[in-house]
Parts: C-alpha cells; structure tokens; sequence
C-alpha cells in the first residue's frame, strides 16, 4: 500500500502559477508511475499529467500542453506539477494518483491509490 497527500492548492489569478506537490509513503521500495488528474464541478476526472517510474515518459493533455509540467524526485518520494498561465477553466479539485507496473495509464481505472485531492481556483 502507499498513501499520497497532496499540497499546494490555493486561489490564484489568470495568468498565475501554482506548484502542486504530492508526497508518497507507505510501501514506496520501488517508484510507481504517478498521475495528476482533476476533476472541475459536473464534470469527470481527467488525467493532466501522468509521469513514467523514473521520468524518462511524460503524458499531457492537450488542454494543459505547454503550461503545465509534471516531474518527480524519487530520493523525495515525491511528484510535482507545474502549472502555469492558469486559466479559470483550470480551476478544479486536482488528485495525486499512483499505479505499480511500467505502462503510463490516462484513466482513473488505472491507478489504485488516490490521494485526498487538493482545490485549485482560477479567477478571472
């Protein structure tokens, strides 16, 4: 098992940036392949930014190309995402995901642990 928690969500203007940071413990030997998805009111969870075990892969959204950015410090146990030139449309809870194996997975189906999320608000 592993449990993640995620920080550094807040409120932030248009055009702003955040760091997210997830932090890994429990069973974390071997580096998993982490996700950040988010999930906006009505809408469902989508993957951002997904990371492969040692950062060699990454995976964006189209909608985040270019603004966001997801690395990792396994010596930390820990993944980040960049996000800049925040959009209101970014505004929503956003998760830290992990799954075992080596394949990056883009649904929620793929990742077993979750963190408790952390809200990210965009104003305009």
């Amino acid at each position: 098992q592993v449990q993640l928690v995620e920080s550094g969500g807040g409120l932030v203007q248009a055009g702003g940036s955040l760091r997210l940071s997830c932090a890994a413990s429990g069973r974390t030997g071997s580096p998993y392949v982490m996700g950040w998805f988010r999930q906006a009111p009505g809408k469902a969870r989508e993957c951002a930014a997904a990371i492969s075990r040692y950062g060699s892969s990454t995976y964006y959204a189209d909608s985040v190309k270019g603004r966001f950015t997801i690395s990792r410090d396994n010596a930390k146990n820990t993944v980040y995402l960049q996000m800049n030139s925040l959009k209101p449309e970014d505004t929503a809870v956003y998760y830290c995901a992990a799954r075992l194996g080596s394949v990056i997975a883009t649904t929620p189906s793929g990742y077993p642990y979750w963190g408790q999320g952390t809200q990210v608000t965009v104003s305009s």
